[in-house]
């Protein structure tokens, strides 16, 4: 038989076993030596703290995104760069926004003409596209959940713009009636000059069509040089029927004695001769 006692295991302070000191910082830790599996599973809380930080970094880039998204605005009867630019706060006001259409609008930052599209907030437009080249797909697809929610608080604000009297996206509008005289022909030629691009302002038209016609939309030119060449000067602006041909303009009558489509013709040919109607003060 053994003999007792051989095969004991020391016995060790309650001290020793009780505790580990762990000085970390010269701060001391003590913990069971029996609870160490526990304890070693606490490095787990800065990983979610981690991940808290990253959505928050992707929560972060999406108001980016949403703040960044340019508004497009269409041009009502009305409307003008500085009463625009109030309404949609824009900063630097129609200064900025002048700056940012400039290619759309022209030199003259007084006219802009009903339809004209122009961008609103272009250059945060900019700014983030050239961000997003370094985003990551989660990025991606919180900027797209952004962009959604941006187009319904615009939807949003739009409505309320509306109830406040300020400049909001026009509704479709009811086709715009004109008197039949010459105040109503100028107007009309106007409109359709503003949707192909022409430029020209009433009193230009006006003070051409007094001097050419006296306002008669018959009026005939029968004894200079086009007139002895067989191809008398005619209409409003005293068009000739080659010049009328050459430069009517689309969803006009093609009868030169007509008298929004001798008006729109006859700035047609201005503009592309002179720069504008506006531009001429006698015989063109």
């Amino acid at each position: 038989m053994p003999a007792k006692g051989k095969h004991r295991r020391s016995r060790t302070s309650s001290l020793t076993r009780g505790i580990i000191a762990v000085s970390t910082g010269g701060a001391a830790l003590a913990l069971p030596v029996i609870g160490a599996t526990g304890a070693f599973a606490a490095p787990a809380q800065p990983v979610a703290i981690e991940k808290a930080s990253t959505s928050t970094a992707v929560s972060a880039k999406g108001i980016a995104a949403k703040k960044s998204a340019p508004v497009t605005y269409s041009v009502i009867l009305g409307d003008s760069l500085a009463k625009i630019a109030r309404g949609h706060s824009v900063s630097g006001g129609w200064q900025e926004l002048y700056k940012d259409n400039r290619a759309a609008v022209g030199d003259n930052p007084d006219l802009i003409r009903p339809g004209l599209k122009l961008t609103i907030g272009a250059k945060a437009e900019n700014k983030a596209a050239k961000s997003g080249k370094a985003e990551s797909k989660a990025s991606d697809r919180a900027e797209k959940s952004a962009d959604r929610a941006d187009r319904s608080e615009r939807t949003s604000t739009s409505t309320k713009l509306a109830a406040q009297g300020a400049p909001a996206a026009a509704p479709a509008a009811q086709p715009a009636t004109y008197t039949n005289d010459l105040d109503g022909w100028i107007k009309e030629s106007l409109a359709v000059m503003a949707e192909h691009g022409i430029p020209g302002s009433y009193d230009g038209i006006h003070r051409n069509v007094m001097r050419e016609s006296s306002g008669n939309p018959l009026a005939i030119n029968n004894w200079d040089s086009n007139a002895a060449a067989g191809i008398p000067s005619k209409g409003l602006l005293q068009v000739i029927d080659p010049t009328f041909e050459a430069y009517h303009v689309p969803g006009t009558s093609t009868d030169s004695y007509d008298p929004v489509a001798n008006i729109t013709a006859a700035c047609n040919y201005a503009a592309d001769r002179y720069g504008s109607i506006d531009n001429v003060f006698g015989a063109y």
